[in-house]
C-alpha cells in the first residue's frame, strides 16, 4: 500500500499544477508531451527480446487506453473545471475498478463494492453544491471517460502481469507509454497549432515534472501497487488523492471549497480504507 499512498500524494499536487500552468496550451499537446517524456524515461529499461508478441500487443493496448485515452479526456476537462473539481470527479473510478474486475473474473465481491461505495459517498459529500455550475455535465462526462480508461488499465495490467510472472514491471513498462504516445499523436497533430506554439519556462518545467515524476515514475509505482494489493484497497486508494488534491488547491493554488465538507468526506474515505484493511487482516489470520 505504500506505493499507492506515495503516488496519491504526488498526484494530488498535480491537479493544481495543470490548472495553474498548462490550461492555455492545447490539452492533447500536453498529453502527448507528458507521455512522450515518460516513454523516454523508461525506454532504456525495455527488454522485449524474449517477450511474446501477444503480450507485447496487450501491453501496448493497455497503455493506449489507461494512459493515452485517459489523458486525452482528463486534461481536456481542465478547460471546464477547477482543479479540485477535476480531482473530485474521479469519485467513480473505484466503482469502475471493482465492476471491471468482477466482470473479468465472473464473480461479484460485495465487500469490495461496499468499500468502494463508502469512498464514493465520502467524496460525493464534497461536490454536492458544485453540480449546478456551468459546464458541469461536459466536465463530468470527460472525467468519467478518463476514469473508465484508467480503471480498465489497472485491472487488465494486473491480469496480464499475473499471467506472465517471469516479467518485471521495469522491463516492459515502456510499452505502455509507447501505446499512449501512439494514440495521442494523431489527436495532438490535429488539434495543436504548431506554427504558433509558445512555451514559457514555467510550463516547460511543469511538463518535465509531470512527465518524469507524476506520469513516469508514479504510474509505474501505481501499477506495481495494484499488483501487490487487493481490489478493495486499490479502489479506495483511487479516491485518497481527492481530499488531498482539494486541500492542495486551497493552500497553494488559490481555489476555494467548503472545508467542513472536505473534512467530512475525507473521514469517510479513511473509514473505508480502515475497514478494508481490517478485513484483509482477518482473512489472513
Amino acid at each position: 500500500m505504500i506505493y499507492l499512498l506515495i503516488v496519491a500524494i504526488i498526484w494530488a499536487l498535480s491537479f493544481g499544477l495543470i490548472k495553474s500552468q498548462l490550461t492555455n496550451l492545447d490539452s492533447n499537446f500536453v498529453a502527448l508531451v507528458r507521455l512522450g517524456i515518460s516513454f523516454i524515461i523508461f525506454l532504456p529499461f525495455l527488454r522485449i527480446k524474449k517477450l511474446d508478441s501477444k503480450v507485447t500487443l496487450q501491453l501496448i493496448l493497455i497503455g493506449m487506453i489507461q494512459y493515452g485515452l485517459m489523458y486525452i479526456s482528463y486534461i481536456y476537462s481542465y478547460q471546464f473545471l477547477l482543479a479540485y473539481q477535476v480531482a473530485i470527479f474521479t469519485i467513480f473510478t473505484p466503482l469502475y475498478v471493482t465492476l471491471i474486475n468482477d466482470i473479468l473474473i465472473k464473480r461479484f465481491h460485495n465487500f469490495y463494492l461496499l468499500y468502494a461505495g463508502l469512498s464514493v459517498i465520502g467524496t460525493a459529500i464534497i461536490i454536492y453544491t458544485d453540480i449546478f455550475q456551468k459546464d458541469f455535465l461536459l466536465g463530468f462526462t470527460l472525467m468519467q471517460i478518463s476514469n473508465i480508461c484508467f480503471a480498465f488499465g489497472q485491472v487488465f495490467y494486473k491480469k496480464v502481469m499475473n499471467q506472465n510472472l517471469q516479467l518485471s514491471d521495469k522491463s516492459i513498462f515502456a510499452l505502455l507509454y509507447l501505446g499512449a504516445v501512439i494514440i495521442t499523436i494523431p489527436f495532438a497533430g490535429f488539434s495543436t497549432d504548431w506554427n504558433h506554439l509558445i512555451l514559457e519556462w514555467n510550463q516547460v518545467t511543469t511538463l518535465l515534472y509531470l512527465g518524469i515524476v507524476a506520469s513516469g515514475i508514479c504510474f509505474f509505482l501505481w501499477n506495481i501497487g495494484a499488483r501487490k494489493t487487493d481490489t478493495g484497497t486499490l479502489a479506495v486508494f483511487n479516491n485518497v488523492k481527492i481530499p488531498l488534491a482539494v486541500l492542495f488547491s486551497l493552500l497553494f493554488f488559490g481555489e476555494s471549497a467548503d472545508v467542513l465538507k472536505l473534512v467530512a468526506g475525507g473521514l469517510i474515505i479513511l473509514l473505508a480504507l480502515y475497514l478494508n484493511h481490517r478485513l484483509q487482516l482477518n482473512n489472513t489470520e
